[in-house]
């Protein structure tokens, strides 16, 4: 087991800190989406001009896929900040292969650094893998920066911080023997804490019917503020989701953060057996993305779409509460927050 002490001086921002950019990878694997690919590369480019309006965008892409993804934004690249990168990917879910950007915790000196964990494509359900192994570290040293190279599979949806030390994990995702076999709680929770800069982890439950990721916590609890949570609930007792949310809203309030407050949970009720096909997917509306001045949230033509709108508005009074309909993007079993990695606003000098 490799804990990296380099990482010593260095935490792990929330996602509502100044951002320097988001990425994207640009996809093309039609394997990956039940029924007709045509719409999601369009969805894609819809969603980065959307972005490009608060902060810039980089865009990773090889061969083909590079290719359309610059036919898709050349109407809008020159007008808005949208950079394409040639860094091949097997798919387009970033926040899970991309790196874990870290910023100094006191010295203005440092500089941000990156941790590259490793990837089996969530326990190996999708082969091949190899190039989105190696996504982390080929942006990491794009940027310049310094990159810490973890033995520990962890995906980026798996944690969710306030930025103030306080880390929430499903502990199903982690603990996981096609992920880290013979790694027990207490080894990966020392990881973790070490490479993140992390004070209390907290070690929720809670899962989606159709969720093949084994319960990332971007689709159960979110922090909207410092000792402040949503989470998934499921009304719906007829619902497979009802029971392990309800549970797990119980658990994250009994939860208590590194700063010694007790978390608020603030329930919101994500869709009613939304299935495509026959199929449940895991459609929730915790799977939004917090960018410069804005927080874009995944909309699914359902009767619970504006009661969510309502809370997170509340939630986030000094930004811009946007949605975006995701009836096309959940087809590939994730929302905005999976196909997105936030970079944070502190410059190293290969992009100053």
């Amino acid at each position: 087991m490799s804990i990296c002490q380099d990482s010593f001086g260095y935490r792990l921002p929330a996602e509502w800190e100044p951002h320097a950019a988001t990425w994207l990878a640009w996809p093309h694997r039609r394997a990956t989406w039940l029924g007709d690919f045509g719409p999601i590369p369009i969805f894609f480019a819809a969603f980065a001009r959307l972005l490009a309006d608060y902060e810039p965008v980089r865009i990773v892409a090889s061969g083909a896929a590079l290719v359309e993804a610059g036919n898709c934004l050349r109407s809008i690249a020159a007008k808005h900040a949208i950079e394409l990168f040639d860094i091949p990917t097997n798919d387009a879910w970033l926040r899970d292969t991309g790196p874990v950007f870290l910023v100094p915790h006191k010295s203005a000196s440092q500089l941000p650094a990156a941790v590259a964990w490793q990837w089996n494509a969530w326990g190996g359900k999708y082969p091949p893998w190899e190039a989105d192994a190696q996504v982390a570290q080929r942006i990491a040293k794009l940027l310049g920066m310094q990159v810490f190279q973890q033995s520990v599979v962890l995906e980026g949806g798996a944690i969710e911080t306030d930025g103030e030390g306080t880390l929430l994990v499903n502990h199903r995702c982690v603990q996981d023997p096609a992920r880290n076999p013979g790694l027990s709680l207490e080894v990966l929770e020392q990881v973790i804490c070490a490479q993140l800069g992390i004070e209390r982890l907290l070690w929720v439950g809670g899962e989606l019917a159709g969720d093949d990721t084994d319960g990332h916590i971007d689709q159960l609890a979110r922090f909207v503020a410092p000792g402040r949570v949503v989470a998934a609930r499921q009304p719906d007792r007829l619902d497979p989701n009802h029971d392990p949310l309800e549970a797990n809203i119980e658990l994250l309030r009994t939860l208590v953060d590194a700063k010694g407050r007790r978390l608020e949970v603030i329930p919101i009720e994500i869709p009613s057996r939304f299935a495509f096909d026959g199929v449940q997917l895991p459609a929730s509306f915790l799977n939004f993305y917090i960018a410069n001045g804005v927080v874009a949230v995944p909309v699914f033509c359902t009767a619970a779409d504006e009661s969510a709108l309502r809370t997170l508005v509340d939630c986030f009074p000094d930004r811009v509460v946007v949605p975006v309909a995701c009836h096309e993007l959940i087809r590939g079993r994730g929302g905005l927050h999976c196909i997105t990695r936030d970079q944070p606003a502190l410059q190293t000098p290969a992009m100053l």
